[in-house]
C-alpha cells in the first residue's frame, strides 16, 4: 500500500527534488573545533640539528645484513603487522557507510495489501457513491474488500542541512588516517623489537664466549692449585676455593645458554615463525655505531612519530564528533520519494495508467529524548578531551624518549671506554696474581679474586655495548624510524 499522495505530474516530482538539493547546497555547517597545537621545546638538550636519524630507513641505519633481512622478514610476516592491516579495513569500511550516509537510499519494493473497509467508513461513504458515477465501470470498479499492489522504487533521503552526515564522514576518514598511522606505529615498534632482540643475542654470544674463556682460565688455574697441594704448598681449601669458583662460572655458561634459547624464540615470534636458530653477524664487539647520531629538532616529531600523528587524528575525529553531537539537537529534513506501479487489481498493475509516482519531506526534531542527546554529547566532549590528553601525553613521551637515548648514547659510550681501561687492568691483574701464587709471592685468595675481577668486568663491557646500541635503537623508534 502507498501511503503518499500520487498520481502527480512529472515537473512538480522533479522540481521537488531540485528544490530539496538546494536546501541540501545551501546547508548551514556546524564547524567543528579546530585541533589544538601543543608547543614544544626548540631543541633537544641544546642540538639543533637539521635532520634525524627517524627518517633514515632502517636498511641504512643498520649495517649488519642479518638484522635487515631479519626486520624484513618481520614486516612481511608479523601477526601484529597483519591485524593492524585489517584494522584499516575496518576504518575504510566505517568511511565508506559514512559517505553512503550522504547519498539516497533506493530500494526495490513489490508489496500487496487488502483493506476491507466498512460502510459508515470514508472508504466506505466515497468508494460507494465512485462506484455509482458512470465514469467508473468495469475494470475500475473499486472491490470491497479492496487489494493494493505496488511495484516499484521507493527511497530515503537525509537532507544534510546542518552539515551531521558530512561531519560523520570527515570523522571517519580522520579515523581511517589514524588507523593508517597506527600501522605505522606497529611498524616502527617491530622494528625496534627486532633490533633490540637481535642486539641482546649477540651480547649473549659474547657472554658465552667471555665465560666459556674464564672457564678454560679457571680450570688451568685448579690444576695449578692441585699441582701446590700435591707439593704441600697449598691446603685441600684452596683447591676446594678453585673448584667452586669453577663451578660457579659454568652454571652461569648454562644460564646464558638458556636465555639465548627464549631470545632466539621471541626473535622468531616477531618474525611470524616456529622457534628455529638465528643467523648472526659479527660479534657485538665488532659492531660498530655511528660516529654522529642527529635527531633533528621536537618540531619534526609531529610530522614523523607514528603515535603522535595517530593521537593527532584522533583529536581531529574526536572534535568533529562533537560537532555531530550538537547537530543531533536540531530538526532533520527528510525526503521520500517513490516511482512505480499502483493498482488494486492484478491485472492492470503494469498497466500505463497504473504509473504512479510521488514525494513527501517532513522535518523532525528531537523533544522527549533530548535527555540521550545530552548525555551523548557528554560522551562525545569528554572522549574529545580524552583524544586531547593522549595527544599531549604523545608529545611529551616522544620528546622525553629522545632526550634520554640522546644522553643514553653519549653516556654509555664514556662508560665503554672506561670499561675498556679497567678490563685491560684487570686482565694484566689476573696474570700477576697466577705469577705470584706459582712463586710464591700471593694467596690463592688473591688469585681468585683477580679472576672473579676480570670475569665480572668484562660482562659489565659487553652489557654496556649492548646498551649501547640498544640507546640508537630507542633512538631510532623515538624518532619515528622505520616505517618509510
Amino acid at each position: 500500500m502507498v501511503p503518499f499522495f500520487r498520481n502527480r505530474n512529472t515537473s512538480s516530482f522533479l522540481l521537488s527534488l531540485f528544490f530539496a538539493g538546494s536546501i541540501s547546497s545551501c546547508r548551514i555547517q556546524h564547524t567543528p573545533a579546530p585541533v589544538p597545537r601543543l608547543l614544544v621545546p626548540e631543541s633537544y638538550v641544546g642540538r639543533t640539528d637539521s635532520t634525524g636519524i627517524g627518517a633514515l630507513p632502517h636498511q641504512t641505519l643498520f649495517t649488519d645484513r642479518n638484522l635487515v633481512t631479519l626486520i624484513d622478514t618481520a614486516l612481511s610476516r608479523n601477526p601484529d603487522l597483519r591485524i593492524a592491516l585489517q584494522r584499516i579495513e575496518v576504518a575504510r569500511a566505517n568511511f565508506g557507510i559514512a559517505r553512503g550516509a550522504l547519498l539516497p537510499r533506493v530500494d526495490a519494493v513489490a508489496t500487496a495489501a487488502v483493506d476491507r473497509y466498512g460502510r459508515y467508513t470514508l472508504n466506505g461513504v466515497g468508494n460507494y457513491d465512485t462506484n455509482l458515477s458512470g465514469n467508473v465501470t468495469g475494470q475500475s470498479l473499486i472491490p470491497n474488500p479492496t487489494p493494493d499492489y505496488f511495484v516499484g522504487l521507493r527511497s530515503s533521503w537525509e537532507i544534510d542541512i546542518w552539515g551531521k552526515l558530512r561531519n560523520r564522514r570527515r570523522a571517519a576518514l580522520t579515523r581511517v588516517l589514524a588507523s593508517q598511522e597506527g600501522r605505522n606505529l606497529v611498524v616502527t615498534s617491530l622494528t625496534a623489537d627486532v633490533a633490540r632482540l637481535y642486539y641482546g643475542l649477540l651480547a649473549l654470544d659474547a657472554e658465552l664466549e667471555i665465560i666459556g674463556d674464564n672457564v678454560e682460565l679457571q680450570q688451568k688455574a685448579l690444576e695449578l692449585v692441585q699441582v701446590q697441594k700435591d707439593a704441600g704448598r697449598v691446603t685441600e681449601l684452596a683447591v676446594q676455593q678453585f673448584r667452586a669458583q669453577l663451578l660457579n662460572t659454568r652454571a652461569l655458561e648454562g644460564g646464558v645458554r638458556q636465555q639465548i634459547v627464549e631470545t632466539e624464540n621471541q626473535l622468531n615470534t616477531l618474525l611470524g615463525r616456529y622457534p628455529q636458530s638465528i643467523a648472526r653477524g659479527a660479534s657485538i664487539e665488532k659492531q660498530s655505531l655511528p660516529a654522529t647520531v642527529s635527531a633533528g629538532i621536537p618540531a619534526q616529531l609531529v610530522r614523523r612519530r607514528p603515535d603522535i600523528r595517530q593521537a593527532e587524528r584522533e583529536l581531529e575525529a574526536a572534535s568533529v564528533d562533537v560537532a555531530v553531537a550538537r547537530a543531533e539537537f536540531l530538526p532533520s529534513l527528510n525526503l521520500t520519494p517513490y516511482l512505480g506501479f499502483n493498482a488494486f487489481r492484478p491485472g492492470v498493475l503494469l498497466s500505463p495508467q497504473s504509473l504512479t509516482l510521488g514525494i513527501f519531506g517532513g522535518l523532525a526534531a528531537p523533544i522527549f529524548n533530548r535527555r540521550l542527546l545530552k548525555g551523548n554529547l557528554t560522551i562525545s566532549v569528554a572522549q574529545s578531551r580524552e583524544a586531547y590528553y593522549t595527544y599531549q601525553r604523545a608529545m611529551l613521551t616522544g620528546v622525553s624518549e629522545v632526550v634520554s637515548s640522546l644522553k643514553g648514547l653519549e653516556n654509555y659510550r664514556n662508560v665503554a671506554s672506561l670499561q675498556q681501561q679497567e678490563v685491560a687492568v684487570l686482565r694484566q691483574a689476573a696474570t700477576t696474581s697466577n705469577e705470584l701464587f706459582a712463586n710464591g709471592y700471593a694467596t690463592y685468595l688473591e688469585v681468585i679474586t683477580a679472576q672473579r675481577n676480570v670475569l665480572d668486568a668484562e660482562l659489565s663491557l659487553i652489557n654496556t655495548k649492548r646498551a649501547q646500541f640498544l640507546a640508537l635503537v630507542d633512538l631510532y623508534r623515538a624518532l619515528g624510524g622505520g616505517w618509510q
